[in-house]
This record gives C-alpha cells, structure tokens and sequence, in this order.
C-alpha cells in the first residue's frame, strides 16, 4: 500500500499533537448535606377487613364512605329480628331454670334436715340433692345460652374496631350477608402511617445506629417525597426494622412511622425515603460532567504540569526550547452520592487536583491541554 502512494510521503509523527483547549474545576473538600434515596410504600400500621359476625341482610349503613371513623362508632346493622327473639327466649329459660332451682334448693334443704332426725329415707334424700345438682346445671346452661343470644343480637350492630379510614363499602342496603364469606369494609389507621422501604444488608449496621437515636436528633433525618415530588411536610423515625435478611434479595425491610394530620399519606401509595446523610466530614466534590464511564468504572481526567518538547526542525536548539505546559492524566473513582449536578468522590483524587470539566470527549491519558477558558469555580 506505501509502494502505490508514489511520491506521495507521509507526515512526520508528531506524539505531542495539539493541545486540547479545555476548563478545569480545583477540587476543595468542603461539608455537603445530601440524601439517599429509596423507592418506599405507604403501609397503614393496622388494617383489618370487617366480617359480619351473624347473618342476614343489612338494615343500615351509618358511615361516609372514605372517611375518619371514631373507635365504637356504629357502621352497619343487620336484621336482628330472630336474634331478639332467641334473646328473649333464652331470658325466659333462665328465669323457669332460676325458678326450678329455687324449689329444688328447698326441697334438699327440707330432706336434709329430716335426715338428721332419720326422719326420712336416705334414698328420697339423694333424688333430692340430684334434683338439685341438675337445677344448677341448668341454671348455668341457660346462662350461657343468655350470653350466646345477646352476643348475636350485639353483633347485629357492627362498629368500627380501631380509629381510622374506611373504605368504600362492598354491601348495600338489603344485601344478605354471610359469616365467613361476605366483606363488608376495609379499614385502616391514619395517623401515625407506615412507610416501608428496603435496604441492602451492607447498610443495616447504618441503620441500627440511626435506631438507637433518640427522636429529638432523629427527626429530619427521613423525609419522604410524594408521588408528584413534593416534600411532605413530617419528618418520620424508624418504627421498626424486620427480624432478618431476605435470602433471596440480601435485603431487609425497614417501617417508618410519619405523623399524618392532614390523611396526606395514604395506604398503598409509592413514595421515596430521603435519608439524610448524617456523615459531617468534609466530602471531595465534583461536577457531574467531568465524569467518563468505561465498561461499568468511572474516570476522570486532571491536569498536570509538564514540559512540552519543540517541534523536531527545533530540536537542534535541544533541552533549553521546552516549554512549560499540562497534561491530562486519567484517574479511576469511586463515586458517592448524586448531588443535583455534582458527584461525591469516595476515592481517587485529593484536595487540590485540577479535575477537567470540558473538552474532555477529546483526551487519553497523555493529551496535551491548554485553558482554553477561565477556570472553574
């Protein structure tokens, strides 16, 4: 291929090339306040679907569907028809089972006193007091059937179980309902809600410290965005951490408990967690544009001061013509948090490096540089 070029020769190497203009940022440690941020679920702390505890059709609904209901308060009635008559009539059992043990009480009290004076047969003694012992039976037996009757007849009125927010309702007025199978409603805690998020195994002992704080230096610590991005207004604290690590995720999950005045926080929505970096050494930052990915590693470019040779029809003139320059030179990081538009720098550079910000899709490791611009601030 040189062969059939002819004449024409090609151009002498020139290693150095051009400078590359670019604009540098002096990299200083300095305090940074950033969050780390974790997809999370709102969870109320209680939630519990109402059953019925009788069956029939549903006489009332005494609720406004998705409101804040009192603990007791009245939320459907049943038909309790057949269960007042099965009260009444157990009442009525225990008064004639009442009246029966009266009169064998009586009777034994009359045959044990005659038996003292062997004034009666020791057999019309022991029917007696079996007469007796079977009266209080019975007595007893309608007592609890009182109790069984006028818990139905009571669970004919449902009521909510906790304070919280009820949901729509899945039964109408006239709906026969069935124990065991029908839902009549959900209901939920409000205030405080549960915000449930996970976290790797590498940052539990992270987490058990933040634990262990007390509220008063814990509280701006977890914040949440909501779905649109705003802040919600309460600060949180961690309510409770799992019993362990999932095996297959090699995460655990973490609850937060957020005061919820205004029922902003509602169960089931998605949200994220801010955890508040709590770390108050001075970070190394840099702008985000400086960085260079490579197969999964980051890398950056800084500049050094080096010597720049004269072009080869000088070198006659020798050592003495080099001129003072920069080079760039790349370095692998370990990056931290995202800080709107600059990265925290685990590793990999120190105070005072010259980190470059642009120009930088022009360089290797080597390149010539010159600032083209007035440096970074």
């Amino acid at each position: 291929m040189l062969l059939s070029c002819g004449d024409d020769k090609p151009a002498a190497p020139n290693p150095a090339g051009m400078p590359v203009p670019v604009n540098f940022y002096v990299l200083t440690a300095s305090k940074a306040t950033f969050f780390d941020l974790y997809p999370a679920t709102v969870t109320a702390m209680m939630q519990v679907d109402i059953h019925p505890e009788v069956e029939g059709y549903v006489t009332g609904i005494f609720f406004k569907e998705g409101s804040h209901v009192e603990k007791g308060q009245k939320l459907y009635t049943i038909d309790d028809s057949k269960y007042m008559a099965s009260n009444n009539q157990a009442k009525a059992n225990l008064r004639v089972a009442e009246s029966n043990l009266d009169q064998a009480q009586k009777d034994a009290d009359r045959y044990t006193f005659l038996d003292k004076h062997d004034a009666v047969a020791k057999q019309v003694l022991d029917h007696a007091m079996t007469t007796l012992q079977n009266a209080k039976d019975q007595v007893a037996a309608a007592k609890q059937d009182l109790i069984k009757t006028g818990t139905d007849l009571n669970y004919a009125v449902i009521k909510a179980p906790f304070s919280g927010t009820i949901g729509i309702s899945q039964v109408k007025l006239g709906n026969t309902v069935t124990i065991g199978q029908t839902i009549l409603n959900t209901i939920s805690t409000d205030d405080p809600m549960a915000v449930d998020f996970d976290i790797s195994e590498k940052q539990i002992p992270r987490f058990l410290k933040l634990q262990q704080q007390k509220p008063s230096n814990a509280d701006s610590i977890f914040t949440v965005l909501m779905p649109d991005n705003s802040l919600y207004p309460q600060e949180g604290q961690i309510y409770v951490m799992d019993r362990g690590v999932n095996p297959q995720t090699g995460t655990m999950t973490v609850r937060l408990s957020f005061p919820n005045p205004n029922f902003n926080l509602r169960a089931g929505m998605s949200c994220k967690v801010r955890v508040k970096n709590t770390d108050t050494a001075a970070q190394l930052i840099i702008p985000a544009k400086s960085i260079v990915e490579q197969m999964g590693e980051y890398f950056v470019f800084i500049a050094k001061d080096t010597l720049i040779a004269p072009p080869a029809t000088d070198n006659k003139q020798g050592e003495q013509q080099k001129k003072a320059g920069m080079e760039a030179i790349q370095k692998k990081v370990l990056l931290g948090q995202t800080i709107a538009d600059s990265v925290i720098v685990r590793s990999g550079l120190q105070a005072g490096d010259r980190v470059l910000v642009d120009g930088i899709q022009k360089l290797h490791n080597g390149s010539l540089i010159a600032v083209g611009q007035k440096p970074a601030h």
